[in-house]
């Protein structure tokens, strides 16, 4: 893990991990991605994982007033079963196969909201839409850090005000990321050297959670859902492309 190739994606992603826990939730699930060109993906999630938490509580901090407790109520418990599973399979759990569902998932959901558009229900907070949901959350950021796609395809169609929906993003994701650490070191995937480079990437992740807040607060409502439908649909190409390539 040296040159200048790994240290540039390394910084960027770190950025985008801080941007997505400032409020854009679209651009963090690039982080492992961009780091997987230049390393295996697993060492990848782990190395980025204590910057997940050093800037989760940057975005803790910013969305403490700003988010939807029913659904964090729903989530958090059955995100928690999500990671216990993707712990107690991670030594068959086929990457690809998670990869390319959580892809075609997402892509039929874009494809479906522009069929439907302007005529798409409401949908509240409801326990088993969310404990299926939740549950692949917890699996996938286990996996990959790529629970932010399965949570936008349950919390979009409940059209929450644009800082309730990256507040309970933020949130949710700050004790997903939390309780993903036990399981982690006990895979034996933190080191010192790590650590010690993760805590040097980490002030690239704080700068991105402030520009990523503010950007947040910005961006009209009706743009920014348009935004994060597109990078759904982006990243879902993405992850289908990643499983078949391998």
């Amino acid at each position: 893990m040296t040159g200048w190739l790994f240290y540039a994606l390394a910084i960027l992603a770190s950025f985008t991990v801080g941007l997505s826990k400032g409020g854009l939730p679209m651009v963090g699930i690039l982080g492992v991605p961009l780091l997987a060109l230049v390393m295996p993906p697993f060492q990848a999630a782990a190395l980025l994982l204590p910057i997940y938490i050093v800037s989760d509580w940057f975005g803790l901090w910013f969305y403490r007033r700003e988010y939807d407790l029913r659904n964090l109520l729903i989530l958090a418990p059955s995100a928690t079963l999500g990671v216990a599973l993707g712990w107690a399979t991670a030594s068959f759990t086929n990457e690809r196969i998670v990869t390319a569902l959580i892809g075609l998932i997402g892509l039929w959901y874009c494809i479906n909201a522009v069929i439907k558009r302007g005529n798409i229900p409401k949908k509240d907070a409801d326990v088993p839409r969310g404990m299926f949901w939740g549950t692949l959350i917890g699996f996938t950021s286990f996996v990959s850090h790529s629970g932010g796609a399965p949570f936008q395809m349950y919390a979009l169609p409940q059209k929450l005000p644009k800082m309730v929906f990256a507040g309970t993003s933020t949130i949710l994701f700050a004790y997903v990321n939390l309780i993903k650490l036990p399981p982690y070191w006990a895979l034996g995937q933190f080191n010192i050297g790590n650590l010690e480079l993760a805590a040097w990437l980490a002030p690239a992740a704080i700068i991105g959670a402030w520009i990523g807040y503010h950007a947040t607060r910005i961006i009209p409502e009706k743009l920014f859902f348009r935004i994060v439908e597109v990078a759904l649909a982006l990243v879902s190409i993405e992850l289908i492309y990643k499983a078949i390539a391998g």
